[in-house]
């Protein structure tokens, strides 16, 4: 477990849509365009191997425009391919702010960030106790029924209360907005209400543009 002393003030960020981290679940990666295979040899030279995860705003006028929280993952474990590529998996350390980003000269992106205002992402797990799980996975297993997917609701069942609500939100197939929603929730209890919100959305047919409006 990491604490704030250990927090770097500049990271490398990977800006990639749809791709969601969030403190203590694990997010595996397959990397292999060049820029960010050496943005993860530079990180696996540093005590703390942190990379950031952040999505681009579509909302900036500018395609380079990042959104302003993303999630610090640190490589836990990583492997390469006989043809050079990485199969890594980031495990989540806490969400961060970006100030500005560092001009240099990296092929990959660097920012200055701030952790100010997420320290309970460097503690112990986070209980809902506002959640009625029996509700919670007969509404999921609704909508798995209707994507037609499958999963093992045994291993679900037995998940606590973060792992269950975090894995799903990383997992389920929504549009980048609602990963940041969703990133952005203040507590647990917040992101379980906006994952019940964006399941029960996509069971009525709901798109992107529907909630644009």
């Amino acid at each position: 477990m990491m604490h704030p002393a250990d927090l770097p003030e500049t990271l490398p960020v990977f800006p990639l849509p749809g791709a969601l981290l969030l403190p203590r679940a694990r997010l595996p990666l397959h990397i292999f365009e060049p820029r960010y295979l050496q943005m993860l040899d530079d990180a696996l030279k540093t005590q703390e191997r942190l990379i950031g995860m952040v999505q681009p705003n579509p909302c900036q006028r500018t395609d380079d425009k990042l959104h302003q929280i993303g999630c610090a993952g640190r490589v836990t474990q990583f492997s390469e391919t006989e043809d050079g590529r990485y199969l890594v998996t980031l495990s989540g350390v806490s969400r961060f702010r970006v100030k500005s980003e560092v001009d240099g000269f990296t092929p990959y992106r660097r920012c200055v960030v701030s952790w100010d205002g997420f320290d309970r992402d460097l503690g112990k797990a986070e209980q809902d106790d506002a959640f009625n799980r029996n509700r919670f996975l007969t509404l999921l297993e609704r909508f798995f029924e209707s994507r037609q997917l499958a999963t093992d609701w045994e291993t679900m069942k037995d998940a606590d209360d973060e792992l269950l609500v975090n894995s799903l939100s990383m997992l389920l197939d929504f549009d980048p907005e609602d990963k940041q929603a969703l990133l952005e929730a203040p507590c647990l209890r917040t992101r379980r209400e906006t994952l019940v919100t964006l399941i029960e959305f996509a069971m009525r047919g709901g798109s992107s543009e529907e909630k644009l409006q």
